[in-house]
């Protein structure tokens, strides 16, 4: 007999600012980043991190991804980007910029829960609407394999089950 899973509080969408040197990113400041998005592809570092090496100027690591990835803004463009793996130089886009990937965060918690525990004929809908509102906040976030599509991808095999079920 399988273990229930542990009850988790219902995620919300809430701002904070974050401190960096100007020289780096006066919108990251200026702007904000989400305090978190559902389960654990999305948790924010207490204190930016620069990364040299990563993009043309570097990057403003803000937050971790799963295990091992992480998110940043890269300097030169402002976009937001991932990070796979700690140990990767190479960055894949996410959104482009902070604005649309905190509006992106916003509409995907504020569409939560998706569906229940044992609704898997909801999955598939459930993450087509996602894509849906991802793109239409941003129609460059759906890449391949890329952050905003790989969380879409998971939705759809329900593992982001409301978990107050």
């Amino acid at each position: 007999m399988s273990q229930p899973l542990p009850q988790l509080p219902k995620p919300e969408f809430v701002l904070t600012r974050v401190e960096v040197p100007s020289r780096i990113a006066v919108s990251l400041r200026d702007t904000g980043i989400p305090v978190g998005l559902i389960g654990y592809e999305y948790r924010p570092l207490s204190e930016p991190v620069y990364l040299g090496g990563i993009g043309e100027r570097g990057l403003v690591v803000i937050a971790t991804s799963g295990l091992f990835g992480r998110i940043g803004v890269d300097v030169a463009s402002g976009r937001v980007v991932e990070v796979p793996m700690i140990e990767s130089a190479t960055a894949s886009h996410v959104n482009r910029d902070l604005d649309s990937f905190n509006r992106c965060v916003e509409a995907v918690i504020a569409r939560f829960p998706f569906y229940a525990v044992d609704d898997e004929e909801r999955c598939d809908g459930v993450a087509e609407e996602l894509r849906g509102l991802v793109s239409g906040i941003d129609e460059t976030a759906l890449v391949a394999n890329g952050f905003w599509e790989t969380f879409c991808d998971d939705v759809e095999m329900g593992d982001y089950a409301d978990w107050d079920e």
